[in-house]
């Protein structure tokens, strides 16, 4: 009978510690809840205010030049750009709601992955960033080299101003992973060894086969630069002429000799002074 007695008064005592455990938790759920609730609401209010701003300043046509709208379709998102920018606002808001929510309620460990999570959101945002300008500068430098390339008579203007895009585009998506961090090492040990594999390509291939073409292009140069010289003389020339005709005309008009009216009512005087008329 003792050993009843002593298991069922363990059976109590193990039931009342539950009890009071799940009484004492029930405030931290109710923290935990009403905070996670109100804080979806709060961010999904955020979020249509967000996409309303920057549909506002025209944010999706700057996407659509940046090619970031094309970028966005491919994911598959079926918003905008501003929707889609508004919705990574959201989520941004939500995980901070999470982290906060389960700080109430009493889970340290889930709160600290999720902190760990958002303190690598910002640099996920400046990679973004960092692709929308790219995308701009790349589609202007791609334009401005194709115009120059065509006006200076080259036969591939085309090919040079997609060169220079996708150097750009290069260079925007090394700065990218650096900035966010994945297989940064990899990326730029892989983009190292590419533009040396092409420059050793390129060197051995014009070393060992193009002396002849080498020679040709070099002559081919001194020969435009010969026929360029007479015009490149007469243009400074002409503008040499120009600057002191300029500068002739603006020393007449500041030289110029004043009249009777400008001399406040006086007349020159056979002495050289000046008189009241």
């Amino acid at each position: 009978m003792q050993s009843i007695e002593n298991f069922s008064e363990a059976t109590l005592t193990s039931l009342a510690g539950a009890m009071a455990l799940f009484f004492a938790a029930i405030p931290r759920v109710l923290g935990f809840l009403v905070i996670l609730i109100a804080g979806w609401f709060v961010a999904s209010l955020i979020a249509k205010a967000a996409a309303a701003l920057l549909r506002a300043i025209k944010f999706n046509d700057l996407a659509q030049r940046a090619g970031f709208t094309g970028f966005v379709h491919k994911m598959g998102v079926n918003s905008d750009s501003a929707g889609f920018i508004a919705g990574l606002a959201k989520w941004f808001i939500r995980l901070i709601v999470l982290v906060v929510a389960f700080d109430a309620l009493g889970l340290p460990a889930v709160s600290d992955v999720l902190r760990q999570l958002l303190l690598w959101l910002p640099n996920l945002a400046v990679a973004m960033i960092v692709l929308v300008i790219a995308g701009l500068a790349a589609n202007a430098l791609g334009n401005l080299v194709r115009g120059a390339t065509a006006q200076g008579g080259f036969s591939n203007p085309e090919l040079l101003g997609t060169i220079a895009r996708v150097a750009v585009w290069t260079f925007a998506f090394i700065v990218a992973v650096n900035q966010v961090g994945i297989a940064s090492t990899l990326v730029n040990t892989i983009v190292m060894a590419t533009v040396g594999s092409f420059a050793l390509a390129f060197g051995l291939a014009f070393g060992l086969g193009g002396r002849d073409t080498a020679a040709e292009l070099l002559q081919r140069w001194k020969r435009s630069a010969d026929e360029a010289k007479p015009k490149l003389k007469a243009a400074a020339e002409s503008a040499s002429q120009q600057a002191g005709a300029t500068m002739a005309r603006a020393g007449q008009s500041g030289t110029a000799t004043p009249r009777s009216g400008d001399l406040g009512g006086k007349q020159p005087l056979p002495s050289g002074g000046y008189g009241r008329g």
